[in-house]
C-alpha cells in the first residue's frame, strides 16, 4: 500500500520541492504550513512519516513532535540549522527518530524517508534466523508487530528506541559502540555527536523503568545489555 508522508514546512518553496521528490516516488503527501495544521492533518488522515521543520508559525515543530509524541510513534524526521546542534538534542529528547540539517540535499532527504519506512513498514523486517519474539528477564519484543512488554504491560517506544532495544538484547553481553548503534540504526555516515546517541539511550531507559538498569554504559566503549534469559 502507497504511504502517505506529512510534510510540515513553512517555506513554500522547500515544501513543493520536498513533494515533488517524495511523489517520484509514490508516496501519497500532505502538506503543512504552519504546526496546527499539521495536527489537524495528522489527526485526520493514517500518516505514516512525518517530516517537521522546527521553526513554525503557530505551534513550532517541537510542539508538534511533543504532540504527536502522545499518541503516536509514527517515524519522524525532522529539518533544523546546522548550527543549532541543542535544537536536534532537544528533538531527539521529544521522541524524534532522525533529522536532516539546513541547507540539504533533496536525495539525502528522500533516502532518510525510505529507510525509516522500509524499517518501519516492510513484511520482510523479521529475520527467520531469529525468533519472532525475544523474551529477556521481562522484556519482551514481538518482533513482527514491533510491540514491547514489560512484565506482560505494553509500553510504548518510537521507532528509533524499539531498533535500540532489539539491537542491545540481541547481542546480550556484548558491548555495543556508539558508531556501532549509529551505523547500525541510523545506516549512514552521522553529523551527530555522541550526545544523540545518549539522548536516545536516556529516553529508552526511562520508558524501561525498573528495567533500565539492564542497558548498562560500559565508560569510554559503548553500552551492552546484561540480562537473564
Amino acid at each position: 500500500m502507497k504511504k502517505t508522508i506529512l510534510v510540515v514546512e513553512d517555506e513554500e518553496i522547500l515544501r513543493e520541492i520536498i513533494k515533488d521528490y517524495l511523489l517520484n516516488e509514490d508516496y501519497t503527501v500532505l502538506e503543512a504550513a504552519d504546526g496546527k495544521q499539521a495536527l489537524s492533518h495528522f489527526e485526520e488522515h493514517e500518516v505514516n512519516l512525518v517530516i517537521l521543520d522546527i521553526m513554525l508559525p503557530q505551534l513550532d515543530g517541537w510542539s508538534v513532535c511533543r504532540r504527536i509524541r502522545k499518541t503516536s510513534n509514527v517515524p519522524i524526521i525532522m529539518l533544523t540549522a546546522r548550527a543549532d546542534e541543542d535544537d536536534t538534542l532537544l528533538g531527539f529528547e521529544l521522541g524524534a527518530d532522525d533529522y536532516v540539517t539546513k541547507p540539504y540535499s533533496p536525495p539525502i532527504l528522500l533516502a532518510r524517508v525510505k529507510r525509516l519506512i522500509e524499517s518501519r513498514y516492510s513484511s520482510s523486517v523479521v529475520d527467520p534466523v531469529r525468533n519472532d519474539v525475544l523474551h529477556i528477564d521481562g522484556i519482551e519484543i514481538h518482533i513482527p508487530s514491533r510491540s514491547v512488554m514489560i512484565d506482560k504491560e505494553s509500553i510504548s517506544l518510537t521507532h528509533t528506541e524499539f531498533e535500540i532495544l532489539l539491537y542491545l538484547m540481541q547481542n546480550q553481553g556484548i558491548i555495543i559502540t556508539r558508531e556501532q548503534l549509529i551505523t547500525k540504526i541510523w545506516g549512514y555516515e552521522f553529523a551527530g555527536d555522541d550526545r544523540t546517541v545518549n539522548s536516545h539511550i536516556r529516553n529508552l531507559r526511562h520508558k524501561l523503568g525498573d528495567k533500565a538498569q539492564y542497558i548498562v554504559t560500559v565508560v569510554r566503549a559503548g553500552y551492552k545489555f546484561e540480562g537473564r534469559t
